[in-house]
């Protein structure tokens, strides 16, 4: 009976948010190779982009860097880089252009001290912990006798914080992009056209991060219901 029921939280909780995932992921990769394939009529590199966008903010001390991989770019607070993918800091497709304003975008917010950043750095250490310790409170928790509940109340709290990172990670990312479009469109970077396509990409990136918070906060309600049922 134990069994089923999971097995029924699962179907109800998280098959649709799974379904949604693979829908976000097919969806920002299919946009991604399309307007990859678009060239910027300045040929403006992923790289140069980057450093156009601090520039207009009057960043300075971040270095651009390249590094393997497709969509592995991200911004590093700690070290204040930027590390942009193969396919994005030598290219000069409509989509690397977007893609590296984004991440200047956070470069940006860091400089700033904008405040969701500053939230989501300070929670990062935690989630990361609560992550990785959650499930063995709440298996323990699970294999246990019910007096042992307090081991998945436990593991709920855990989990709650890497639940939390992923909400406060949405409005970090929408900024980063906000940002990246606005210096784009006040610098001329790019064409109208090609606007359009680097705004498409962005905003196809943008809902695997939404995905990923409904994920979280599924799973959270889910295992609120396990430890319901339980008493």
């Amino acid at each position: 009976m134990g069994l089923y029921y999971y097995d029924w939280t699962y179907i109800i909780f998280m098959l649709p948010c799974l379904i949604l995932t693979i829908i976000c992921q097919v969806k920002v990769n299919t946009t991604f190779s399309k307007y990859s394939k678009v060239q910027n009529s300045r040929h403006i590199t992923g790289a140069q982009a980057a450093l156009n966008v601090l520039n207009a903010h009057g960043v300075r001390n971040v270095r651009i860097e390249q590094i393997s991989g497709n969509l592995t770019d991200h911004f590093d607070p700690r070290t204040n880089v930027i590390r942009l993918s193969n396919s994005v800091y030598g290219s000069t497709s409509v989509a690397a252009v977007g893609v590296a304003c984004h991440e200047a975008g956070h470069a940006v917010q860091h400089a700033e001290g904008y405040v969701p950043n500053k939230i989501r750095s300070f929670i990062v250490p935690v989630a990361n912990w609560g992550s990785r310790l959650s499930w063995i409170f709440i298996i323990i928790g699970m294999i246990l006798p019910v007096q042992y509940n307090f081991c998945i109340t436990l593991g709920i709290i855990l989990f709650s914080a890497s639940v939390l990172f992923t909400l406060v990670t949405l409005p970090v990312e929408f900024n980063a992009s906000s940002r990246a479009l606005r210096t784009i469109r006040e610098t001329n970077m790019l064409s109208a056209d090609e606007y359009v396509g680097a705004k498409k990409t962005l905003s196809s990136a943008a809902m695997t991060y939404v995905a990923a918070a409904a994920t979280a906060v599924m799973q959270l309600l889910r295992l609120l219901l396990i430890a319901n049922r339980r008493r």
